[in-house]
């Protein structure tokens, strides 16, 4: 079992990362598909759990920016036997800002959005229980950069 955390921005390639890598394999859960649930982060786990309980691989689209948001869905992760895993987004606001600026309806979040989740924004680390982190850079024209994490990875 496997449970994906993808970290970063709001417009930081998050979604577009899962449709390319992981739609063909992975549950996908996010609290954007919860608008309309009066407790999203409590259903967003209760999905999780329920995905991990009958052995489907999961990846959580949200944008987790700080160690608590991400501390729950860790923890249920370990105690269902699942690998934690961890891309973190490089954190781009005028890049962030120019994609945003291209979606339509509710998908579209408005500036100060995206300043206050870089306000909360925190780099992910082997000690909150991650087995494996990754950075990733989106370049727009060819997709994505990977790179293992390293603790001096610029942001």
């Amino acid at each position: 079992m496997e449970l994906l955390l993808l970290i970063g921005l709001q417009g930081s390639g998050k979604s577009t990362f899962y449709r390319t890598r992981f739609a063909s394999s992975h549950a996908y859960v996010s609290k954007d598909l919860l608008r309309n649930n009066r407790r999203p982060a409590r259903r967003q786990l209760q999905q999780v759990e329920d995905a991990l309980r009958q052995g489907q691989l999961v990846v959580v689209d949200n944008t987790n920016a700080s160690r608590a948001e991400r501390s729950e869905l860790i923890e249920l992760g370990k105690r269902l036997g699942a690998r934690v895993i961890g891309y973190y987004f490089a954190a781009d606001v005028t890049r962030s800002r120019e994609r945003n600026a291209r979606r339509e309806g509710r998908q579209r979040v408005p500036d100060v959005a995206i300043f206050a989740t870089l306000k909360r924004l925190e780099r992910p680390d082997y000690s909150e229980g991650f087995d494996e982190l990754f950075f990733v850079r989106n370049n727009d024209e060819d997709g994505f950069d990977i790179s293992p994490w390293q603790s001096t990875t610029t942001p």
